[in-house]
This record gives structure tokens, C-alpha cells and sequence, in this order.
């Protein structure tokens, strides 16, 4: 999935160029930040099905119930806000700003049915899925903007795209299921209220995670916004390389034996992923390059190793995010949320390429070692109480 995306988001950078590719990367961001609701209902369904197995086919009908439902109303309120999504993100034109209230919908969807086989650790079928998310899109979408070099084309291919893991989800969840024994806290009210939670959560990281490019479009000049769209195709791919490390992970976070382990090793593997892109863009630019879009974005080709900085703290935020999300933490939020006014305030008295990508950096590095402290002692003083609970 991972690849086709970025196959994908490569394609389009040649092919949109710098200008109409900048407006395509505002598009892709607000969507992962649409995309919150999706990652919010997965959360919920895997944690509830991995820390109680037993009530699988409750969670499972509930979680659907309150998905069809949730998609449907975030398609309305996008729709409503489409004139509103036009202007921010500066499309001149009020179909393809409408067009996010559509994607919106097979996204959400495929979100619940994700979370329902990655709780039940069925990864075969998870990664059926996975594949579906990417491969249709990159060659649907690189069809259509062949077609017609437009944001609007590749928005169409990303959501015809999107409706390949849904239809698959539906035919791997369509098994009857023992209806196990039922419990007052799989219900709806309080399903929905999880949701809600880590939904708020998710929506503070992506929205971190994507509003330096906003900002870009507003505080540089439009061939600067294209070039910093374009260096983040690489914090982008650092941050989505090791997402396969979060989703094996999150079910084992949710437990308590296994929390402290998954969360200290697969930040190990992350930061040794991210280290090694980032001397791989130091050391031979160029050929990052390639993977960046070609010799239109050249200019920022001494700097890539710097995007992939900021790649490998976003996706060591990401871990530390849904481990906050798997031991239901709810003050950790708030440092996010903060982290997100400081990128705006900080970022908009900016006015170059350089002296934005340094605030977003400087920001991330240090919420990353407050919520890895916060985590950590959360994780260490949650072990010393169930090991004292037996002498008590």
C-alpha cells in the first residue's frame, strides 16, 4: 500500500508539475486529516477486540452501526463546507473542493473494517485490504491524470480507488460470528464516545503532520509552496514507510503485559529506518530526487535530508499517538494541540522555504521527547502497581 501510494504521489508530482501539484498536496492533506475519522473507528475496533476477545461479534456489529452512520454525516458536513475548503486551500474551483465530502465516504468505512481484522490479528485478510487502499489508485489515478493533468483527475482516481478495500472488507467480514457474550461497555453510546476520543487525538497529529503545507501556501510565493510540497513527497514516504510497525504494534499496546516492549522496540525500528533514509538523501540527493519528482524540484535537493528528518519524527509521533490511543490516555492530547498552535504562530511570521521547515522540526523534536517521557512513565508506573497488587 505504502508503495503504491507514493508511486502515486511521485506520478503526480511529474506529471501536475510544481504549481497544480501544490494545490493537489493541499487536497491529499486535508484528507488525511478527513481521514482521522477512519483511523479513529480502527483504533476503537482493534483495542476493544485485542483486550477482549470474547466479545468480537458485539464489537463488531456496534462499530459498523456507528460507522455507516458517522460516514455518512462527515460526507454532509464536508459538502456544506466545500466553499470553505475552496478558499483555504486556494483551488479556484468548487467541484474538486466538493469532490473531498465524497472520498470521504469509502474512507471511513474501510476504517472500521481495517480495525476489526487488525484486532483479531488477522493479518492475511488485513493486508488484502492494505493492498486494495493503494494499488487501484495508483493505477486508476495515474490513468486519469494522464488523461487530464488536473488536481480534480487524481482526486476522482483516489476515490474510485478507495471503494476496492471496502467491497473487500465487506466479503472478508461477511462470516457469521459466535455471538459471544455481551457487554453494556461494547455498546453504542459508549463505542461512540471512544471513537470521538481518538478520533480528536488522530485529528490533532494529522493536522500537525499537514499544516505546514497550508502555511506554505500562504507565507511563501507559489513556486516556493510547490518546492516544499515537494520535499514533503519524502517526509511524507519516511513518515508512512514503518506505518506496517504501528498497525502490528497497536494490539499488542493495548494489553498490559505487552505495552512497554512493542512501544520501546518499534521506536527502535522506526528511528533506524528514518536514520537510514536520511543519510541515504544526505549522502547521494539525487537520486532522492528521483523519488521526489525529477529535476523540477532541484532546488531542494541540498535540503531533502532535512524532510527526512521531519519524516522520522513524525512517524516516532505517530507510535507514541496510538500508544496514547491503546492505553486510553486523555491529558497527552493537549500537548499536541499545543505543539499545532505554536507550528501556526511560529510559522506564519515566516516568509522562507528554510525558516519554515526549521519551526516544524524544532516543535516536533519537542513534543516527541515530552510524549515519549509522559508514555514511558505512565507504562513504568502502571507495571509497579500490578506488581504490588499480590503483597497488597
Amino acid at each position: 500500500m505504502n508503495v503504491a501510494t507514493y508511486a502515486f504521489t511521485m506520478v503526480a508530482a511529474r506529471i501536475l508539475g510544481p504549481k497544480s501539484y501544490g494545490a493537489f498536496a493541499g487536497l491529499m492533506a486535508t484528507i488525511l486529516v478527513v481521514a482521522v475519522l477512519q483511523l479513529g473507528l480502527q483504533a476503537t475496533a482493534a483495542r476493544r477486540i485485542a483486550a477482549e476477545p470474547g466479545h468480537v461479534a458485539q464489537i463488531e456489529r456496534t462499530i459498523l452501526g456507528v460507522t455507516y452512520r458517522a460516514a455518512a454525516a462527515l460526507g454532509v458536513l464536508l459538502l456544506v463546507l466545500t466553499p470553505l475548503l475552496n478558499q483555504i486551500l486556494r483551488l479556484d474551483s468548487m467541484a474538486t473542493a466538493a469532490l473531498v465530502s465524497v472520498v470521504s465516504v469509502p474512507f471511513t468505512i474501510m476504517g472500521a473494517q481495517a480495525g476489526i481484522l487488525q484486532g483479531e490479528r488477522r493479518w492475511a485478510a488485513l493486508s488484502v485490504l492494505y493492498i486494495l487502499s493503494g494499488v487501484p489508485r495508483l493505477f486508476i489515478g495515474t490513468a486519469l491524470i494522464a488523461w487530464r493533468p488536473t488536481e480534480f483527475s487524481a482526486l476522482v482516481g483516489i476515490g474510485i480507488g478507495a471503494c476496492a478495500p471496502v467491497i473487500a472488507g465487506w466479503w472478508l467480514l461477511r462470516r457469521p460470528r459466535d455471538p459471544g457474550v455481551h457487554s453494556e461497555d461494547h455498546g453504542f453510546r459508549r463505542v461512540m464516545a471512544e471513537t470521538f476520543h481518538n478520533s480528536q487525538v488522530l485529528l490533532a497529529f494529522f493536522a500537525l503532520s499537514n499544516v505546514d503545507i497550508v502555511l506554505a501556501r500562504n507565507v511563501l510565493d507559489e513556486h516556493d509552496a510547490g518546492l516544499y510540497a515537494g520535499g514533503l513527497i519524502l517526509t511524507k514516504a519516511v513518515l508512512f514507510l514503518p506505518q506496517f510497525i504501528v498497525v502490528i504494534a497497536f494490539p499488542s499496546m493495548a494489553t498490559q503485559e505487552g505495552r512497554r516492549r512493542a512501544l520501546t522496540a518499534s521506536l527502535s525500528l522506526i528511528a533506524a529506518l528514518g536514520v537510514g533514509v536520511t543519510l541515504a538523501a544526505a549522502v547521494v540527493p539525487d537520486l532522492a530526487l528521483i523519488f521526489v519528482g525529477g529535476d523540477d524540484y532541484d532546488e531542494i535537493a541540498k535540503n531533502l535530508w532535512i524532510f527526512a528528518i521531519l519524516g522520522t519524527l513524525l512517524a516516532m509521533l505517530q507510535l507514541l499517538v496510538y500508544s496514547v490511543l491503546a492505553r486510553q490516555g486523555q491529558r497527552s492530547v493537549y500537548l499536541v494541540w499545543a505543539a499545532l498552535v505554536a507550528i501556526v504562530a511560529i510559522g506564519l511570521t515566516t516568509s522562507t522555504l528554510r525558516g519554515l521547515l526549521t519551526t516544524v522540526i524544532a516543535t516536533d523534536a519537542v513534543l516527541l521527547v515530552a510524549l515519549l517521557w509522559i508514555s514511558l512513565t505512565v507504562i513504568r508506573h502502571a507495571v509497579s502497581e500490578q506488581e504490588s497488587a499480590p503483597a497488597s
